[in-house]
């Protein structure tokens, strides 16, 4: 009998190793780069929003350099679009003028944690810290409330969303990635947002890519075209009255 169970351990364990496998090739292949560090029931962020009115956001997460920033600020001007930018508390105190300048735009900001660490692996006071003195840095310099959150690399677990929440802060993912980190040329990022994109989606960009300002316009006059609204965020997600399936999704109540 002990050896019976045994092996039914060995089996289950070998099981367990190939699944966490297949996991990884998958995000490699589709460029999902979310993590998550939790085996129990689990507390989820948002990645869409479940809408047929074809609102949709584009975010951008700023956390090195601002070389192409002032591009991509005059394109989303060009295309009459309010973005959502999440900014990390370093990149928030070395550049107030780029903060201040996407404030007066009329784009949204967001909290992008104050070191862009992994946060799954912080207490909760630890990460109660991040994301206090983060907000505040960037109300010292809007004079706005921070409502929004988006975790460093997509990673989180049940302590980070709870201890967001209690903060009032919405914690943010993406379910269209842009892949502009990549490097990729302006085609090829925009192409990837174009055919992911559905009515409630956000797009994760970044606002140093070496081609994103490129591939802004190509997307937001494909996406209009194609009878789609841009607005930021705060103006997408349900505040209440939802569910989140498991994909991360809202599900307004019926």
């Amino acid at each position: 009998m002990i050896k019976v169970l045994n092996l039914k351990a060995v089996i289950a364990s070998i099981c367990s190793i190939a699944l966490i496998a297949v996991l990884c090739v998958s995000a490699h292949f589709t460029g999902a780069y979310a993590v998550y560090y939790n085996m129990s029931p689990r507390l989820l962020p948002i990645y869409s929003v479940g809408r047929e009115d074809k609102y949709i956001s584009i975010t951008f997460d700023c956390a090195w350099g601002t070389e192409h920033t002032d591009d991509i600020l005059k394109a989303l001007k060009a295309g009459n679009v309010r973005a959502t930018f999440f900014m990390v508390e370093f990149w928030t105190e070395k550049y107030p003028d780029f903060v201040k300048k996407i404030d007066s735009s009329g784009c949204e900001i967001g909290t992008h944690s104050a070191t862009h660490s992994y946060m799954s692996k912080q207490s909760a006071d630890e990460i109660r810290l991040e994301l206090s003195t983060s907000s505040q840095a960037i109300k010292d310099i809007t004079g706005k409330n921070v409502e929004l959150f988006r975790p460093p690399y997509g990673d989180y677990d049940d302590e980070l969303i709870k201890t967001a929440s209690e903060l009032g802060l919405y914690t943010i993912q993406w379910d269209v990635d842009s892949l502009d980190w990549r490097d990729l040329s302006a085609t090829d990022i925009a192409m990837r947002v174009i055919n992911g994109a559905k009515s409630g989606s956000i797009i994760l960009m970044h606002n140093n890519g070496l081609h994103t300002a490129e591939a802004v316009p190509i997307i937001v006059e494909t996406l209009k075209n194609r009878g789609y609204t841009f607005v930021p965020v705060g103006e997408l997600i349900y505040r209440e009255g939802y569910t989140l399936d498991s994909t991360g999704r809202q599900i307004p109540a019926v």
